[in-house]
């Protein structure tokens, strides 16, 4: 872990009118909850165009809940981690503004940060189909699965991002203002491969922000659109920098 590019971060974010992060899959997997692309990955399992379209589940939903129990049964148990713990720090100082996160886990939420913008939905709800019916995923125990509606007795389905599904209109609405609004962006933990959730630190950018890059190996945004790359794990990074803000301030 570079000390300089810590000090660096922190006197960025301190100088800072916006800060903003952004994450994806790399901040989960210190808690436990593989990259779905990754070697250890649902998608090794699954084939993602078979398994993870929309149009699959409307097809064929007993099948796809096989995919979908394994989900549930990595995230049940998660909890977060320090990376996690330290953004929600980071808002609590008035230091951070919002988390944009293509996760579905919740754990930004369970670490006690408020302004949670879920650019692919969420895990913790699942939602009804046919008659728009929505329940609390945590009421719901490995024997229920797969869960039917109490109405009309469908399948229910996770309230997450499926292929051939467009992102969540408030999602893509909230995204757009905090990127073209923000001065700094942390972006953590993302291949940065994904569209369009990829976009938000290019907009960012686009709009003369700092882009502080936090991730264990480069991406398509170091070289072209990241400021700098703080290499290294994200649960080790963001609590040194939250330290160092501290003492900064």
């Amino acid at each position: 872990m570079d000390q300089k590019l810590i000090q660096r971060a922190a006197q960025d974010i301190l100088n800072s009118k916006k800060t903003i992060a952004f994450t994806g899959a790399g901040i989960s997997v210190e808690s436990g909850i593989p990259d779905f692309r990754g070697s250890q990955g649902l998608w090794q399992k699954y084939d993602p165009e078979e398994f993870a379209h929309i149009d699959a589940f409307r097809s064929d939903p007993e099948r796809i809940w096989l995919m979908l129990k394994d989900m549930f049964l990595i995230i049940k148990d998660a909890k977060p981690n320090p990376a996690h713990l330290g953004l929600a720090e980071l808002e609590r100082m008035g230091y951070l503004s919002s988390v944009i996160t293509q996760n579905v886990d919740g754990l930004h939420q369970a670490a006690g940060s408020r302004h949670v913008i879920e650019f692919h939905g969420s895990h913790r709800t699942l939602s009804c189909l046919k008659c728009s019916t929505t329940i609390d995923g945590a009421s719901l125990k490995v024997e229920d699965l797969p869960p039917r509606c109490s109405r009309c007795s469908s399948l229910l389905k996770p309230d997450v991002v499926f292929f051939g599904e467009p992102i969540p209109l408030k999602a893509q609405v909230s995204s757009l203002k905090e990127s073209q609004s923000c001065s700094v962006v942390l972006s953590i933990g993302t291949s940065a491969v994904v569209y369009p959730a990829a976009s938000i630190p290019i907009t960012a950018k686009e709009r003369g922000a700092t882009v502080i890059e936090i991730n264990r190996e480069p991406t398509p945004l170091t070289h072209e659109i990241s400021d700098y790359l703080i290499s290294g794990s994200a649960g080790e990074i963001i609590p040194a920098i939250v330290e160092e803000v501290k003492r900064l301030r």
